[in-house]
């Protein structure tokens, strides 16, 4: 599984980064999240608010 960010989507709200078990999400210069560090829970997809990211 790989998430991935809807750059267009998301609304920066923080929620995934802050729900994030593995601290793999960031919204420095724009949302990404950093494939090394993801676990594959899919916990981002569950928690954002604005449907911006999917796991497939």
């Amino acid at each position: 599984m790989v998430a991935v960010i809807d750059t267009d989507a998301c609304v920066k709200c923080g929620t995934c980064v802050e729900e994030c078990p593995s601290g793999a999400i960031s919204l420095d210069q724009k949302p990404a999240v950093n494939l090394e560090d993801c676990v594959d829970c899919g916990t981002c997809a569950d928690v954002c608010p604005s449907g911006a990211i999917v796991v497939t």
